[in-house]
């Protein structure tokens, strides 16, 4: 069934409005994967604050073309039917999304991504991207290195302490 223009200008409209602020889009090709499947892939983006699109390679090429950043950006990527997972939050989310779901769902393929700046990824720096940490986690690791100092001076004040009061409880008994 055909879209008719006044929706296509409103698909555009929301698209533009969503890669303006992308700060990575992250596309896959999903044929084969069923209605429910892709249900069930949109509540985990939702729960990871990724926005899943599913709509014309056309459409997305129009939009991207109505933002400086994207204009001059490698679109040869989109062809097929691909499903986009966009974050304005996170920079390998939609990546880590699509790569965990595509674990349990062989149908779905990591095929590329856009980064913020517009810059065209391949599969394979997509596919790179998902099996990095996230924001938050790297976030988690970075003060754990900051602490670890912190940690080892506390414990070793601990043992010291704790040696001075079995030496003294020693010395009363």
């Amino acid at each position: 069934m055909a879209i008719s223009k006044a929706k296509k200008d409103t698909l555009v409209a929301d698209l533009t409005a969503l890669l303006n602020e992308a700060k990575l889009t992250a596309f896959a090709h999903y044929q084969g994967l069923s209605v429910a499947d892709l249900q069930e892939l949109r509540k985990l983006a939702r729960e990871a604050g990724v926005k899943i699109k599913v709509v014309k390679n056309r459409l997305v090429k129009v939009a991207m073309g109505e933002i400086a950043v994207y204009q001059d950006t490698d679109t040869t990527g989109l062809t097929g039917q691909l499903v986009y997972a966009i974050s304005s939050e996170d920079e390998v989310a939609p990546a880590k999304v699509l790569a965990e779901f595509a674990k349990t769902h062989p149908a779905l393929a990591l095929a590329g991504g856009f980064s913020g700046e517009g810059v065209a990824m391949n599969q394979a720096e997509i596919v790179t991207l998902s099996k990095m940490p996230s924001r938050d986690e790297l976030i988690a690791q970075v003060v754990a290195q900051l602490l670890s100092p912190v940690n080892d001076t506390i414990s070793a004040t601990t043992g010291i302490l704790s040696g001075i009061i079995s030496g003294l409880e020693a010395k009363a008994a």
